[in-house]
């Protein structure tokens, strides 16, 4: 009974300390918003007013952010904030500001060039954008002119649909999405090679549908040691285009972090590969590809949408060979905006720097998802 009696006094005793600690030194998050009032620090310098717009995005807060903009005569508050968020449904749209940066570029006295960063939080892992902001002395304080990205205007039109659709009948109601009651469509790994990374031995490859339907597709690979015991089973999760045409082929990327080449003596690869529906369309074009050599080593290009409907998320796949045809690097990116038909969107695919002199021609592809499924 006494020791009940004293731990609900040290309970007690905790819970008054953190209330009196959380009063004297509140998180900055609660200091900043306490009581739905704005406490954010004065925007008296350029760096002070852009960092204030940065928390103002963080917390959603659409109409301080917009009210804080020099230049927000020039466009509307839902243009803002679909700005940041996505016209159409995308991988902005449910994004969460993790953190961001602000660098300062040029100040004179009365205007300033400032750089802001937004790392973004998605479903599909982090992705940075960078605004670079005019800022303007008005009176005692500091305002950022915000550019606005101008939405493409995409004309009315007729899209003839013509394209390659595969079908899939069911036995009956509740059935899985792929399909385990017939043969699985023929798949082979047509490339493969271990690589040594500071991060880890890394896998790169390439998967054939040799059918003549189309496949859902994986490749698992586990590494054995030099007396065949099993190190670790690692699959290509999303280093990989997961659905084939016939006769497509995808790239994959398989890690194992902290793995050593030295220690292993064998790999076991193993594809897998289901029946689904699929169709050819929306098909998307890969335009003015380019090669960007060291520093900065980078595959750039655009995305044309050829379709008549709108791709909610496409998946840029690029693989860099060397001068003799041999896989020398896989790398990918997703797009944050929603493709629109017939309208120009850039990807940028990022190359490590001691890999890049080695790259002589790449291969691109690209995969696209729209909310509810694949396509």
């Amino acid at each position: 009974m006494n020791k009940g009696r004293l731990l609900a006094a040290a309970l007690v005793i905790a819970t008054v300390v953190f209330i009196v600690i959380g009063t004297v030194k509140p998180i900055p998050s609660a200091a900043a918003y306490a009581g739905g009032q704005n406490l954010l620090p004065s925007s008296s310098t350029p760096e002070e007013a852009v960092r204030n717009l940065g928390d103002e995005i963080s917390v959603r807060d659409w109409g301080k952010a917009y009210a804080s903009l020099a230049n927000k005569t020039q466009f509307s508050e839902d243009e803002f904030e679909h700005d940041l968020t996505g016209y159409y449904p995308s991988l902005r749209t449910d994004a969460t500001l993790n953190s961001f940066e602000v660098r300062p570029l040029h100040a004179t006295e009365n205007d300033a060039e400032m750089r802001l960063t937004l790392h973004w939080a998605t479903v599909l892992g982090i992705y940075d954008s960078t605004r670079d902001l005019h800022v303007i002395r008005a009176g005692d304080r500091w305002e950022p002119e915000w550019p606005l990205y101008k939405r493409p205007a995409v004309p009315p039109q007729v899209i003839p649909v013509n394209y390659l659709r595969w079908d899939v009948i069911y036995p009956g109601p509740g059935d899985d999405w792929g399909v385990q009651g017939v043969e699985a469509p023929h798949v082979r790994i047509v490339d493969m090679r271990p690589v040594q990374r500071a991060e880890g031995v890394v896998i790169l490859g390439e998967l054939l549908n040799d059918d003549v339907v189309p496949a859902y597709v994986s490749v698992t690979a586990t590494l054995q040691s030099k007396t065949g015991k099993a190190l670790a089973t690692e699959d290509s999760f999303d280093k990989i285009s997961h659905v084939l045409l016939p006769k497509q082929v995808t790239p994959f990327l398989i890690d194992f972090p902290d793995a050593t080449l030295s220690s292993v003596g064998s790999i076991r690869m193993t594809p897998f590969s289901t029946l689904v529906p699929a169709s050819a369309d929306p098909v998307i074009e890969i335009d003015n590809a380019h090669l960007n050599p060291a520093p900065n080593a980078s595959l750039s290009g655009q995305l044309i949408n050829e379709s008549g409907q709108i791709v909610n998320v496409a998946h840029v796949l690029g693989t860099f060979y060397d001068k003799s045809g041999q896989v020398v690097w896989i790398a990918d990116e997703y797009t944050d905006r929603a493709l629109l038909p017939q309208t120009p969107e850039a990807f940028l695919i990022h190359i490590p720097e001691d890999l890049a002199r080695r790259v002589s021609s790449q291969r691109t592809v690209v995969a696209s998802f729209e909310y509810g499924g694949v396509l």
